[in-house]
């Protein structure tokens, strides 16, 4: 595996070009203030068709801080900031391109869980009509019980609309946020954003590349750009629920404009919610809002303000520093507007109607992150099958289950987290990994890939490594575990008194101290007990 560390600054835009091992750096001043899609289509013009690019559009050239990376025509690397941080180095973009081959120690065990894997994804259109994804979610709201999902089911929605499979069920189940995360479903009919309205959108496929299941399309809409990727579900609730805004065309035009800027979209949607709320309560200056309405669902107000982030204009400026920062700003009445976890946005999903959520945004060495590990998805990976010490859920269990502050839950969420940051060092799709570890023979392709003969013991070992090395990175630089703090709305304080959360809270604190234990962490500081050594 070749790695890039990137280290300086350079006092003019640059790019970087590496052809089968020759690394070089280029001006470009020709590329800086050029969006995403034209950065890509010029360097590959430049470079040939093989050429693979990595960029940052103006948002992350001007520094906002919730700036992302974009690869295959918007595809992108949206959390965290990284955008911003090529932005500081004037790193306007990577270009790779070779013809050297892959080394694989056993081919035909590769080949063979390979095709074995392909055999169980679905193929053509969905046999689970819209309508029951949205009795679902509400059949969940009204059971008592949890019952354990076979992964295989998630496939034919994915395949069919990719997380956008979601978008109804998640409202009505109380997963996804409505009105800045201070609303409830009550508030926001879901028509407009399910799965039958998604469809007449939809143009062709797009699979990442070798994917068998393909959850991506291209979308043709209308207005200033002809086509989009289709917005994620984390997208169509930012821009959706979360602003109480109806309007699917506005969402896909957000989405893609994000993706030309290189915008986190969540970040982006949380703070425009941010700024409604503060709005509302009367704590933005008038020379902020200047003439602006910033109102719930108002459309022309949202695709100003993102554009106003991305160049850093007036109320875009402030908000261009996301909702910690900003609040801090506005004041103490402001706070409790925004919904961050150690300063990063929180995505869609409300750690109130899954509390993993909340234990994973807050004590994650990235906080606010929404795909390490969740209930239903530690349940889809079957890692009880191969792991000895993973716990097996039940097939069905009380959901109360779910907000005990037990050794076992503790477990169930380190193991999701070491698994997960096996998946991240392999570059394999979370989404896929949904069929179970019993059928993707994730632990066997690592083993004939690498020439190793570890067991699926000794590599989640090698997971726990891995979140070892993050967290003592951040200790490093000063961040303290036991100081990261999120929003008290989403541990339920105080509690909701509408909707799917109404009357929930759980003991988050305590919910990371057995968490933290179970990592090997110490539970009161989250310092990892073994120092970091030469395993590093």
């Amino acid at each position: 595996m070749t790695v890039f560390f990137i280290k300086g600054i350079v006092s003019q835009p640059v790019y970087v070009h590496v052809h089968n091992g020759k690394v070089e750096i280029l001006p470009a001043e020709d590329l800086w203030g050029k969006d995403t899609i034209d950065t890509e289509d010029t360097l590959i013009q430049r470079h040939g068709t093989r050429a693979r690019v990595a960029c940052i559009g103006p948002a992350g050239e001007n520094l906002v801080r919730y700036a992302g990376i974009s690869n295959h025509h918007g595809r992108m690397a949206g959390r965290s900031g990284l955008g911003a941080v090529m932005g500081s180095k004037k790193l306007k973009a990577l270009v790779l391109e070779g013809k050297n081959k892959v080394e694989i120690h056993d081919r035909a065990t590769i080949q063979y869980w390979s095709k074995a894997t392909s055999k169980l994804m679905p193929r053509g259109k969905s046999s689970i009509p819209g309508w029951v994804l949205l009795l679902m979610g509400r059949i969940m709201n009204l059971l008592p019980i949890n019952i354990r999902i076979d992964g295989l089911m998630s496939l034919p929605p994915f395949g069919e609309w990719g997380t956008n499979s979601t978008n109804e069920l998640s409202v009505v189940s109380g997963d996804a946020p409505v009105r800045n995360w201070r609303g409830n479903p009550a508030m926001y009919p879901t028509k407009n954003v399910g799965v039958n309205r998604i469809s007449t959108y939809q143009r062709k496929k797009y699979h990442c590349t070798a994917c068998p299941l393909g959850c991506g399309s291209v979308m043709e809409i209308s207005g200033r750009y002809k086509e989009t990727h289709r917005a994620e579900y984390e997208t169509v609730t930012a821009f959706g629920s979360n602003l109480l805004n109806q309007d699917l065309d506005s969402i896909f035009d957000m989405n893609e404009y994000c993706n030309r800027m290189g915008l986190d979209s969540i970040s982006t949607g949380s703070v425009i919610g941010f700024a409604m709320d503060c709005y509302e309560q009367g704590l933005l200056p008038e020379n902020l809002t200047a003439g602006l309405l910033l109102e719930w669902g108002n459309q022309e107000t949202i695709s100003k303000l993102v554009e106003m982030i991305t160049y850093r204009q007036g109320l875009g400026d402030l908000l261009a520093e996301g909702v910690y920062r900003a609040a801090k700003v506005l004041g103490d009445q402001a706070q409790k507007y925004a919904i961050h976890s150690g300063g990063q946005e929180l995505p869609m999903h409300d750690p109130r109607m899954d509390p993993v959520y909340g234990v994973i945004y807050l004590a994650d060495p990235t906080p606010g992150r929404h795909t390490i590990t969740n209930t239903m998805e530690y349940e889809m990976f079957n890692l009880w099958t191969r792991v000895s010490w993973a716990p097996k859920p039940a097939p069905q269990y009380p959901k109360r289950e779910k907000y005990e502050n037990s050794q076992e839950n503790a477990a169930k969420n380190a193991a999701g987290a070491m698994y997960k940051a096996i998946l991240d060092c392999a570059g394999l799709c979370l989404f896929g990994a949904h069929i179970g570890v019993d059928r993707s023979g994730i632990f066997e392709m690592l083993n004939a890939a690498t020439g190793l003969e570890l067991t699926p013991d000794e590599y989640m070992r090698t997971g726990q490594r891995v979140q070892d090395l993050r967290q003592w990175f951040n200790i490093r630089h000063g961040v303290e575990p036991d100081q990261v703090v999120i929003n008290a709305l989403v541990r339920g304080q105080p509690p909701a008194v509408k909707g799917p959360a109404r009357g929930l809270s759980y003991d988050l604190d305590g919910m990371r101290r057995k968490y933290w234990q179970a990592m090997g962490w110490n539970e009161m500081d989250g310092h990892p007990l073994e120092q970091p050594g030469l395993w590093i």
